[in-house]
């Protein structure tokens, strides 16, 4: 590996100086360069270019692990170990979380609806139980609100809407399209936080339309409603953190790209045995 850093950069700094600096005989680099490239770091420079398309169709998101799923379920046979040492060699690193801040507060008043959950994340079928919030992105025009709904069984996101206010149209939008889309029938938990839109009269009134039975956290505890707090993380870490929305149009099409293209359908998911929220699903259809 030292003599191929020094093939590399020895045009800007010299080769007599590097071997000098990496400590290896000149001579030695020399008839290693004679004898040309060797069959194994040639098919190692065949995988990195593999490792580093993955790298970037998967939004700088996926590390050594996911990445060697993700060449494996491409037909791409190796170690995951050496795709560790490559990525590490090439510099490869999954973009960096930032720090989640979290602040508990202690609420004695009985919640708006029951916690039918109680943390309890893992479930065999689909529209069972589903889990929603709410977060707002920043904008240069403006934020834009975003409210979504998670199915618990493949955490894949069956409905979203997004507002320039905070109020209940985003909320809204985000059950109606998982109703449209998903047609469940009725007893699908719906939990929530005890924000005021989720607690509003038309909304509870619309679930209980459509026999959905209403859960709620316990107040200021963000474990009960993980799975969505997780899904935010996610999305700003590998999406809104790295990108400038000068307007809320241009971030509506970034997100939404996101949810229907990239993670439904594509992004790994260590919790799902590393598939996509939909073809999790499409397993559990031909399961049954």
């Amino acid at each position: 590996m030292k003599y191929e850093y020094i093939e590399t950069h020895a045009g800007m700094i010299g080769a007599k100086r590097l071997c000098r600096t990496l400590g290896v005989a000149r001579s030695g680099y020399y008839d290693w360069k004679a004898r040309g490239e060797s069959e194994r770091s040639k098919r190692d420079r065949e995988l990195l270019v593999r490792i580093e398309e993955v790298h970037r169709t998967s939004r700088e998101a996926y590390g050594a692990k996911k990445t060697w799923h993700e060449l494996n379920m491409r037909g791409i046979t190796c170690g995951k170990h050496r795709v560790a040492r490559l990525r590490r060699q090439a510099g490869i690193e999954a973009r960096r979380k930032r720090r989640f801040r979290l602040i508990v507060e202690n609420h004695h008043t009985a919640p708006a609806a029951p916690n039918l959950v109680q943390r309890q994340f893992d479930v065999a079928y689909p529209n069972q139980i589903w889990v929603g919030d709410g977060t707002f992105i920043r904008t240069r025009q403006g934020f834009l609100h975003l409210a979504v709904l998670l199915d618990l069984h493949s955490r894949r996101v069956v409905g979203w809407g997004m507002g320039d206010r905070p109020n209940l149209q985003p909320v809204m939008s985000a059950l109606d399209m998982a109703l449209l889309q998903r047609q469940p029938e009725s007893g699908v938990i719906h939990h929530t936080d005890q924000g005021t839109l989720y607690a509003a009269r038309a909304y509870r009134e619309k679930l209980l339309m459509h026999g959905m039975r209403p859960s709620m956290s316990r107040r200021g505890n963000c474990y009960d409603n993980a799975v969505a707090e997780s899904f935010f993380s996610t999305l700003k870490n590998e999406l809104v953190h790295y990108r400038d929305f000068h307007t809320r149009d241009e971030a509506r099409a970034a997100i939404f790209e996101y949810i229907e293209i990239f993670y439904n359908r594509q992004r790994r998911h260590q919790t799902l045995g590393y598939l996509s929220p939909v073809q999790f699903e499409q397993q559990t259809d031909v399961s049954n």
